[in-house]
Protein backbone atom coordinates (compact mmCIF):
# COMPACT_ATOMS: atom_id res chain seq x y z
CA UNK A 1 0.00 0.00 0.00
CA UNK A 2 2.00 2.89 -1.33
CA UNK A 3 1.22 6.37 -2.58
CA UNK A 4 3.40 9.08 -4.08
CA UNK A 5 3.10 12.84 -4.48
CA UNK A 6 5.46 14.51 -6.90
CA UNK A 7 6.26 18.22 -7.13
CA UNK A 8 4.44 19.41 -4.03
CA UNK A 9 4.90 23.18 -4.10
CA UNK A 10 6.66 23.61 -0.77
CA UNK A 11 10.22 23.12 0.38
CA UNK A 12 11.20 19.71 1.77
CA UNK A 13 12.35 21.28 5.03
CA UNK A 14 8.88 22.66 5.80
CA UNK A 15 7.13 19.51 4.59
CA UNK A 16 9.23 17.26 6.82
CA UNK A 17 7.90 19.09 9.90
CA UNK A 18 4.41 17.82 9.12
CA UNK A 19 5.61 14.37 8.03
CA UNK A 20 7.32 13.91 11.41
CA UNK A 21 3.97 14.47 13.16
CA UNK A 22 2.35 11.40 11.61
CA UNK A 23 5.25 8.99 11.14
CA UNK A 24 4.48 5.65 12.85
CA UNK A 25 0.92 6.59 13.83
CA UNK A 26 -2.27 4.72 13.04
CA UNK A 27 -4.10 5.99 9.98
CA UNK A 28 -7.17 7.32 11.82
CA UNK A 29 -5.01 9.11 14.39
CA UNK A 30 -2.84 10.62 11.65
CA UNK A 31 -5.90 11.93 9.80
CA UNK A 32 -7.16 13.55 13.01
CA UNK A 33 -3.79 15.18 13.69
CA UNK A 34 -3.57 16.55 10.16
CA UNK A 35 -7.09 17.96 10.35
CA UNK A 36 -5.98 20.32 13.11
CA UNK A 37 -2.49 21.11 11.83
CA UNK A 38 -2.20 24.65 10.50
CA UNK A 39 0.45 24.07 7.81
CA UNK A 40 0.17 24.14 4.03
CA UNK A 41 1.60 20.64 3.56
CA UNK A 42 -0.87 19.08 6.03
CA UNK A 43 -3.59 19.20 3.36
CA UNK A 44 -1.37 17.47 0.81
CA UNK A 45 -0.19 14.76 3.21
CA UNK A 46 -3.76 14.09 4.33
CA UNK A 47 -4.80 13.65 0.68
CA UNK A 48 -1.83 11.32 0.17
CA UNK A 49 -2.97 9.20 3.13
CA UNK A 50 -6.46 9.04 1.64
CA UNK A 51 -4.96 7.84 -1.63
CA UNK A 52 -2.95 5.13 0.13
CA UNK A 53 -6.09 4.02 1.99
CA UNK A 54 -7.94 3.74 -1.32
CA UNK A 55 -5.07 1.65 -2.69
CA UNK A 56 -5.29 -0.62 0.36
CA UNK A 57 -9.05 -1.02 -0.02
CA UNK A 58 -8.61 -2.08 -3.63
CA UNK A 59 -6.30 -4.85 -2.41
CA UNK A 60 -8.90 -5.98 0.15
CA UNK A 61 -7.02 -4.90 3.28
CA UNK A 62 -8.72 -4.07 6.57
CA UNK A 63 -8.39 -0.29 6.95
CA UNK A 64 -8.71 -0.28 10.75
CA UNK A 65 -5.41 -2.19 11.08
CA UNK A 66 -3.28 0.18 8.96
CA UNK A 67 -0.50 2.44 10.22
CA UNK A 68 2.03 4.71 8.56
CA UNK A 69 5.06 2.51 8.13
CA UNK A 70 7.22 4.98 6.22
CA UNK A 71 6.83 8.55 5.05
CA UNK A 72 9.72 10.13 3.21
CA UNK A 73 10.12 13.67 1.91
CA UNK A 74 12.78 14.23 -0.76
CA UNK A 75 13.79 17.13 -2.96
CA UNK A 76 11.73 17.64 -6.07
CA UNK A 77 12.45 19.94 -8.96
CA UNK A 78 14.01 23.35 -8.48
CA UNK A 79 12.74 26.16 -10.67
CA UNK A 80 15.29 28.90 -11.27
CA UNK A 81 13.72 32.34 -11.02
CA UNK A 82 14.99 35.92 -10.87
CA UNK A 83 14.27 38.59 -8.27
CA UNK A 84 14.75 42.28 -9.08
CA UNK A 85 17.48 43.98 -7.07
CA UNK A 86 18.95 47.45 -6.78
CA UNK A 87 20.38 49.46 -9.69
CA UNK A 88 18.59 47.44 -12.37
CA UNK A 89 20.19 44.13 -11.49
CA UNK A 90 18.60 40.75 -10.89
CA UNK A 91 19.46 38.02 -8.42
CA UNK A 92 18.69 34.32 -8.91
CA UNK A 93 16.70 32.22 -6.47
CA UNK A 94 15.27 28.71 -6.58
CA UNK A 95 11.68 27.67 -6.03
CA UNK A 96 11.97 24.31 -4.36
CA UNK A 97 9.42 21.49 -4.53
CA UNK A 98 9.06 18.21 -2.63
CA UNK A 99 8.47 14.57 -3.47
CA UNK A 100 6.56 12.66 -0.79
CA UNK A 101 6.38 8.87 -0.66
CA UNK A 102 4.12 7.05 1.79
CA UNK A 103 3.97 3.38 2.73
CA UNK A 104 1.26 1.88 4.91
CA UNK A 105 1.79 -1.24 7.00
CA UNK A 106 -0.66 -3.65 8.57
CA UNK A 107 -0.66 -4.55 12.26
Amino acid sequence: MKAFLKNHDQTPRKTRLVADLVRGKEVEHARAVLSFTDKKSAIAIKALIESAIANAKSLGTDVSRLFIKEIRVDEGIKLRRWRPRERGRAAPFKRRASKISLTLGEK
